[in-house]
């Protein structure tokens, strides 16, 4: 799918973003990941709906948070949320908003977050290791693969893919689903919108030092590993994907080339490319046209990995 035309609510808050980035004051800090980091440090404490129930779970590396609806919870299914961030931001409360909006779109279901080490502090493969500890967690709780679709955005949409590599790889089964929104799938910056969007990202756009050029994750190894890079990996296996990603963005090759990749090796792949959106334009909610959009597609796209 793809938009022919961005709404005027999405031209304006495009513009928004793109006017903060090129500030003097904030736009490097923005740019950077500095800003994301500093909001994460000094936001409030984040108050739960009454309708969902919240329980923090401490594993022996990083915290976890379970978001449950208290009454007629769907247990068919439940998903687990990894958060963008460059790999450098921690949780914050965009997420937690994330979460009931997922349980939302999908009738009920349980959403677990995990808080995941982050550079520069832990490197690769910190998030990683993570990432497949929490999956366990699911599974030690009596989870079935097929029951866990795995959902992340920028950094958390490329790990999720990494998480599924790993388990392949390992022997273990994949989840049901995997939704990605806007991910980065290439810590290479090689594809052709990192030339062609240069200029048009409102929010990576006009830099080489910005967020997504950012090596304190990558360290010593190799970008092109497909744990981190998922990109450069073997799809064959993976589970049914949905991506969604801004026709602005810098990041669009990541989608387009794994979308790609993954349809030539026989996965099954929506890539939804939203005309004139930026980067995880899905934080909009209910806001923007093309969010509310996104925010139905995803639900729809969880009711045909429930059926199926």
């Amino acid at each position: 799918m793809h938009e022919s035309e961005a709404s005027i609510r999405g031209k304006v808050m495009r513009d928004l973003i793109a006017h903060a980035s090129h500030d003097n004051l904030i736009g490097r800090k923005l740019k950077s990941g500095e800003l994301r980091k500093k909001i994460g440090e000094v936001e409030p404490p984040w108050k739960c709906p009454d309708c969902f129930k919240l329980t923090e779970i401490s594993m022996e590396q990083f915290q976890m948070e379970l978001l449950e609806q208290k009454e007629n919870p769907n247990t068919d299914k439940i998903i687990l949320q990894l958060h963008g961030g460059g790999y450098v931001g921690a949780m914050r409360n965009a997420y937690r908003m994330f979460a009931g909006l997922y349980s939302e779109v999908s009738h009920g279901m349980s959403v677990l977050t995990i808080d995941y080490r982050v550079a520069p502090e832990n490197p690769y493969p910190a998030a990683l290791e993570d990432a497949v500890a929490a999956y366990r967690w699911l599974l030690e709780q009596g989870w079935f693969s097929e029951q866990i679709i795995v959902a992340g955005d920028s950094a958390g949409g490329g790990l999720a893919m990494a998480l599924c590599h790993y388990l392949k790889d390992h022997g273990m089964q994949v989840p049901c689903g995997i939704i990605a929104m806007s991910p980065w799938t290439d810590l290479t910056a090689s594809g052709e919108s990192y030339e062609t969007n240069y200029d048009k990202d409102p929010l990576f756009g006009g830099t080489r030092d910005s967020l997504i050029y950012n090596k304190d994750y990558v360290g010593e190894h190799d970008p092109m590993d497909a744990y981190i890079s998922p990109l450069f990996g073997d799809f064959r296996g993976f589970p049914p994907m949905l991506l969604q990603v801004g026709s602005y963005e810098m990041l669009l090759s990541d989608s387009v080339s794994v979308a790609a990749k993954a349809r030539e090796q026989g996965v099954k792949v929506r890539l939804s490319i939203y005309e004139g959106m930026f980067h995880i334009f899905q934080m909009a909610a209910k806001m923007l046209p093309e969010s509310k959009r996104a925010w139905i597609e995803i639900g729809k796209f969880i009711s045909v990995l429930t059926n199926d």
